[in-house]
């Protein structure tokens, strides 16, 4: 009977226990003395291996962000003039005080009294209270001044004949939106709030009436879009009854603020309502974050969760708590709303430090105004005790190097979806286009850098194994 080969299997485990003594006394052999330290082990080289961020991945200094905030102001110092010229002939009208239907405000890139530069005067505020750069508040004072004047000039002549009357500014002075007025009149109040010597009076009369009593509302009292025509009719806005989630900021900081410098808590009152009654219709707890528009009596609404939307509603809800009595029934319920929108939108923040136009929606571009809205307010949030420096301070870090790195040389903005009304597909907010001069970006570019500032002044961030991490109060 022949042999019947060795299963190569049993072949091998006889060859390895043959020499397995021999490995092991080569390997002593080799092996350093015990004092002796030998190769880094191959985990620790691939975490010293340097890796390449599109996003610089570490925080700025005060005066790197100031650089980045200084390009941005010159910009827009530049190109916003706060002068009135004929319309006619371009001449420059010196005497303000007696009206001249040929007047207008001197063309620039932007509006001075567009719902956006009602933000970018905020952002003016911030920026100078952060840098100590008196140019920041200046710009304000001189545009707030001007703004003043032409409303004791000609209110009296839109009260006249509102349908016919010319004025500079008469979009503010006769307001059929909160975009005519609310972003504008916050603005008002924090200057006034913050020591400006401008006369707002007449301002705030305008403004706030507007958000506190002409505004259209639901029968619950939230504000609402889509109200009577004034003819029998409805207005289409795109339907009745509907809520855009940009009106949070378009008008409920104005409540908190009339609060403040009233002390008449009613404003209180209201703007709390509004916060938590838009967020029972339009907050997906399950994901964090908003959808852009509700219909009221529709049976579905259209969830599509528009970034700059969000971006209003964050920072609503920071401004309203920065007035808010900590003794106010709903300050809790408001603070625990912020921190579950924000919570939410950290989980959507890309790998670049941006937020996506659709925030849940990873095909779609990356947007900067929202980024630099969410930068403010999750900043602002940790200066306030509100969330975690450890866990979002280095987040609102890594979203300002997003935003910075958008700031162009000559201190314009890319990457700023245009204003954009409410949908019901996703197409529409995929394409709507981007531009430099879209006026949306640049008082929330403002905010992000001032308050970035002041976080990395109260906290230290830096870089370790684990990446950019919190390292301790200043």
């Amino acid at each position: 009977m022949k042999n019947s080969p060795m299963p190569r299997r049993t072949l091998m485990a006889v060859l390895m226990a043959a020499t397995f003594p021999l490995a092991l006394n080569v390997a002593a052999q080799d092996a350093p003395p015990p004092q002796e330290k030998g190769p880094a082990p191959a985990d620790a080289m691939l975490h010293a291996l340097d890796v390449k961020y599109p996003t610089r991945y570490q925080p700025m200094d005060t005066n790197e962000v100031k650089a980045v905030l200084d390009r941005v102001f010159a910009y827009l110092d530049r190109t916003t003039p706060a002068e009135i010229i004929h319309k006619s002939d371009g001449s420059a009208i010196t005497d303000l005080t007696k009206a001249d239907p040929d007047a207008v405000l001197k063309p620039g890139d932007f509006r001075l009294t567009s719902y956006e530069w009602g933000v970018t005067y905020t952002g003016m505020l911030a920026a100078g209270q952060a840098t100590g750069d008196q140019r920041y508040l200046d710009y304000v004072q001189k545009r707030h001044a001007l703004l003043s004047q032409l409303t004791k000039t000609y209110l009296p002549v839109v009260k006249a004949d509102a349908a016919n009357a010319h004025a500079p500014i008469k979009s503010f002075l006769n307001p059929h939106a909160l975009d005519d007025a609310g972003a504008l009149c916050h603005s008002f109040l924090k200057a006034q709030l913050a020591g400006s010597k401008v006369d707002y009076s007449q301002m705030v009369g305008i403004c706030g009436d507007f958000v506190t009593k002409h505004e259209y509302r639901l029968k619950d009292g939230t504000l609402a879009r889509g109200g009577p025509d004034g003819k029998g009719g409805r207005k289409m806005r795109p339907l009745p009854d509907t809520l855009w989630l940009d009106d949070m900021f378009m008008g409920v900081p104005t409540m908190a603020y009339l609060g403040k410098t009233t002390g008449d808590r009613k404003h209180y009152d209201d703007a709390v309502r509004q916060v938590l009654q838009f967020s029972k219709r339009m907050f997906n707890p399950k994901l964090g974050i908003y959808m852009h528009g509700y219909v009221e009596g529709m049976r579905d609404h259209p969830e599509f969760h528009w970034a700059r939307a969000n971006g209003w509603a964050v920072m609503a809800m920071v401004e309203v708590l920065e007035v808010l009595p900590k003794d106010h029934k709903g300050y809790k319920a408001v603070l625990a709303q912020l921190q579950a929108h924000i919570k939410g939108l950290a989980s959507y923040q890309t790998r670049d430090g941006f937020w996506h136009q659709l925030i849940d929606r990873n095909d779609t571009y990356q947007e900067t105004s929202a980024t630099a809205i969410y930068t403010y307010a999750i900043a602002r949030a940790v200066n306030r005790g509100y969330v975690d420096a450890q866990m979002y301070g280095p987040m609102a870090n890594y979203a300002w190097n997003a935003v910075a790195s958008k700031v162009l040389a000559n201190g314009q903005i890319e990457g700023i979806c245009v204003g954009t009304g409410m949908a019901f597909d996703p197409a529409f907010y995929a394409y709507r286009p981007t531009s430099v001069k879209a006026a949306h970006g640049y008082g929330p570019a403002l905010l992000a850098g001032a308050e970035i500032i002041e976080m990395n002044k109260k906290f230290k961030f830096g870089l370790n194994d684990s990446g950019l991490m919190y390292q301790g109060a200043r």
